[in-house]
C-alpha cells in the first residue's frame, strides 16, 4: 500500500536514516550504561548504580519509540546488532573502566546522541516532517540534562 503523508518516498527513506542513526546511539548507549551498571565498583557504587539503572531504563523506553517512528516513515527498523553499531557513532568498551572513566564515558555518550539528534532534528524541520521533530526534540532535552546531571557528579 502506498504511503500519503506528506512527505515523499526520499524524504521519508532520508529521515528513517537520520533516524536510524538516532536509534543506534541510543542503543548503543544503553547498553553501555547497563553495563556500567552491572560492572561499577568503589565508595560511589550505590549511588552510580542506582543512577544508571534510572538512565538505562530511560534509553531502553526511548529505543522502542525511535525504532517505531521509522516503521512509521515506512521502513525497516534495524535488525542486527551488527547493523546497530555499523550506525552507532556513541564509542564502545574494550575493557572496563574505573567508575570516574564510566561517567565520563557516559557524559561523552550523551553528548554524541545530542548530536546526532540535531542532524535528525534540522532534516525534520527542513522536510517539515513535524512527527519525527516532536520525537526528536525532546531526546535533546533528556540527553543534555543527562550530561549535566553525570558531569555534576565528577565535580
Amino acid at each position: 500500500m502506498d504511503i500519503n503523508m506528506g512527505l515523499d518516498k526520499g524524504q521519508r527513506e532520508e529521515m528513517a536514516a537520520a533516524v536510524s542513526k538516532l536509534l543506534a546511539d541510543t542503543y548503543a548507549l544503553y547498553f553501555k550504561t547497563h553495563a556500567y551498571h552491572w560492572n561499577v565498583t568503589g565508595p560511589r557504587f550505590h549511588d552510580l548504580h542506582s543512577m544508571f539503572e534510572l538512565q538505562y531504563n530511560e534509553l531502553w523506553t526511548a529505543t522502542d519509540e525511535i525504532a517505531e517512528r521509522i516503521r512509521a516513515l515506512g521502513v525497516l527498523a534495524p535488525i542486527s546488532y551488527g547493523e546497530m553499531a555499523a550506525n552507532a557513532s556513541v564509542d564502545f568498551d574494550d575493557a572496563t573502566p574505573d567508575a570516574n572513566s564510566m561517567v565520563a564515558n557516559l557524559v561523552a555518550g550523551h553528548e554524541q546522541v545530542v548530536r546526532t539528534a540535531r542532524a535528525a532534528l534540522k532534516l525534520a524541520q527542513e522536510h517539515d516532517d513535524e512527527a519525527t521533530a516532536d520525537l526528536v526534540a525532546p531526546r535533546i532535552t533528556v540527553h543534555e540534562k543527562t550530561a549535566w546531571m553525570l558531569r555534576a557528579t565528577l565535580g
